[in-house]
C-alpha cells in the first residue's frame, strides 16, 4: 500500500507556499473577481475585499493550517485526532468533504470552458469576429452537450493525472512551474494593458474609490459581495487549505506563511483587474457584463489589439494555469479523504474519484443545455448559480465559524493548543491578545454578513 496522507511531506517551504497559493489562486481571482468588482463599483469593492482578506481570510487560514499541521491528517480525519474525548466535532468532516466536492462540481466545468477557449484563441478561430459572433461562440460552448461534458472530464483527468505522479513529483513540482509562469504572464499582460490608449480610465475605476457607486449599488450589497469573494478566493471554511498544513513541518510560524499566501493571492486578483479594466476602458467596452466578461467581452477586446491573438492566447493560458492549480489543490484534499477514511492507496482513491467527479459534474455541465429549463434561484439562474450560492454564501462562512469555534472553545481544541501550534517555529507570532477578536468579534461579523447575504438574495 502506498504511503498515507499523514506520511507525505512537501520538499520545501516554497513548495508549500506555491501549492497553497495555487489552491487559493484560481477562478475566484481571474474570473469571478473582475466581474464582481465591475458590478460592485470597482475600487470601493476592492477596499472592502482587501479588508476582509486581512480581518477574516488570514485568521481562518491560520486555523486551517494549524489543524492540519497538528493532526497530520486531511479534514476527513483531523478532528478525530484533535477533539476532546466524547465530543462530536468530527462530524464536520461530512460538511467539509461535501464542500470540496461541490466546489469541483462547477469549477471543473468553467475550467473546461477556459481550456476550450485557449485552444480557440491559439488556433485563431476567434480572430476578426464581431461581438455577436463572439457571443454565439460562448453560447455554443455552453449549449454543446457532448463538448461541455468532454472538456469538463478532460480537466478532471488532467488534474488527477498530475496528482497520480505523487505529492512531490506531481502536485508540488508542476504547481511550482505553473505558478512561476502565471506570475510572468500576468506581468507581461499588465504592462501591455496599461500601455493602451485611455487605459488610465480603467485603472482609475479599479483603484480610485468613487463614493457615487455606494449610492447606486448600496453599501451593504458591496460589503456582502466583498465578503463572499474573500471566502471564495482563499478557499477557506471547507478545509481546502487545511490539507497543506498536514504536509509541512514546524519550522515556520503560520501567521507569516498565511500572510505570504494571502498577499500572493491578492496580487493575482489585482493583477487580473489591471489587465481587464484598462483593456476594456481602452476600447470602450462595458466592464459590468457579468460572468461573460472574460468569454465574450475580452475576446472582443483582443480583436481590437495589434497582435491580439498572441495576447488573447497568453491571457487564457494564464487563466488555465490559475484554474488548474486550484483543481490540483482541491483534488489533493479529495484524494486524501479516501486515503484517511478507507485506507485506500493514492492510486485507488484517484481512480474512484475520477469516476465519481465525472458523474457529479454532470448537472452543472448540462445546466446550460439539456437542463437549462431549471432555474433554482429564479429566472435566468442555473444549476451553477445554485452550486456557487450554496458554497460561497453558505458552506464557506458556516465552515469558517466552525473552525473558529473549534480553535477557540474550551470544549473544542482550545485556544491554547491552537496558539501553540500556530506560533511553533520561526517568523511572525500570532499575539495571544487576539483571543477576544477570534472568539467573539470574528464569528459575529461573519454571521451578520451571512444573514445579510440571504437578505440580499431573497428580499
Amino acid at each position: 500500500m502506498q504511503k498515507q496522507t499523514k506520511q507525505e511531506n512537501l520538499t520545501s517551504r516554497l513548495g508549500f507556499i506555491l501549492l497553497s497559493v495555487g489552491c487559493a489562486v484560481g477562478l475566484g481571482n481571474v474570473w469571478r473577481f473582475p466581474y464582481i468588482a465591475g458590478k460592485n463599483g470597482g475600487a470601493i469593492f476592492v477596499l472592502f475585499y482587501l479588508l476582509f482578506i486581512i480581518m477574516i481570510g488570514v485568521p481562518i487560514m491560520i486555523m486551517e493550517f494549524s489543524v492540519g499541521r497538528s493532526s497530520r491528517k486531511s479534514v476527513a480525519s483531523a478532528f478525530n485526532v484533535l477533539e476532546p474525548a466524547g465530543t462530536k466535532w468530527h462530524n464536520f468532516k461530512y460538511f467539509a468533504m461535501f464542500g470540496n466536492y461541490l466546489l469541483m462540481m462547477f469549477y471543473t466545468v468553467v475550467t473546461g470552458w477556459i481550456l476550450k477557449y485557449l485552444i480557440l484563441m491559439a488556433s485563431g478561430k476567434l480572430n476578426n469576429l464581431h461581438n455577436d459572433q463572439i457571443s454565439n461562440v460562448f453560447y455554443s460552448v455552453q449549449s454543446n452537450v457532448v463538448g461541455s461534458v468532454f472538456w469538463t472530464i478532460l480537466v478532471i483527468i488532467i488534474g488527477f493525472s498530475i496528482c497520480f505522479l505523487g505529492l512531490q513529483k506531481g502536485s508540488e513540482k508542476i504547481t511550482k512551474y505553473m505558478m512561476s509562469f502565471l506570475f510572468l504572464i500576468i506581468l507581461i499582460l499588465i504592462i501591455k494593458s496599461i500601455s493602451l490608449p485611455n487605459a488610465d480610465k480603467g485603472v482609475a475605476f479599479f483603484l480610485m474609490p468613487n463614493l457615487e457607486s455606494i449610492k447606486e449599488i448600496g453599501l451593504i450589497n458591496i460589503i456582502s459581495s466583498a465578503l463572499s469573494q474573500a471566502f471564495f478566493t482563499l478557499s477557506v471554511g471547507i478545509g481546502s487549505m487545511e490539507i497543506f498544513g498536514s504536509f509541512i513541518n514546524k519550522d515556520r510560524k503560520l501567521l507569516g506563511e498565511s500572510i505570504s499566501i494571502a498577499v500572493l493571492d491578492t496580487i493575482v486578483a489585482v493583477g487580473a483587474g489591471l489587465v481587464i479594466f484598462p483593456a476594456c476602458a481602452a476600447f470602450g467596452v462595458d466592464v459590468n457584463s457579468g460572468p461573460g466578461l472574460i468569454f465574450i467581452t475580452l475576446p472582443h477586446v483582443f480583436n481590437f489589439m495589434a497582435g491580439g491573438q498572441l495576447w488573447g492566447t497568453l491571457f487564457f493560458l494564464f487563466m488555465f494555469f490559475a484554474a488548474l492549480s486550484t483543481v490540483i489543490g482541491v483534488f489533493e484534499n479529495i484524494i486524501a479523504f479516501g486515503m484517511d477514511l478507507f485506507n485506500w492507496s493514492r492510486k485507488k482513491s484517484i481512480l474512484i474519484n475520477i469516476i465519481s467527479l465525472s458523474v457529479l459534474c454532470l448537472p452543472c455541465a448540462l445546466g446550460f443545455n439539456v437542463l437549462s429549463f431549471i432555474h433554482p434561484l429564479g429566472s435566468n439562474s442555473n444549476i451553477m448559480d445554485l452550486e456557487d450560492f450554496i458554497l460561497s454564501a453558505n458552506l464557506m462562512p458556516i465552515g469558517s465559524i466552525f473552525f473558529i469555534l473549534f480553535c477557540t472553545s474550551r470544549k473544542g481544541w482550545g485556544f491554547d493548543n491552537f496558539i501553540e501550534e500556530a506560533n511553533c517555529g520561526k517568523g511572525l507570532s500570532l499575539p495571544k491578545n487576539i483571543k477576544s477578536y477570534l472568539t467573539f468579534t470574528l464569528p459575529i461579523l461573519i454571521l451578520l454578513l451571512f444573514i445579510q447575504g440571504y437578505a440580499q438574495m431573497f428580499f
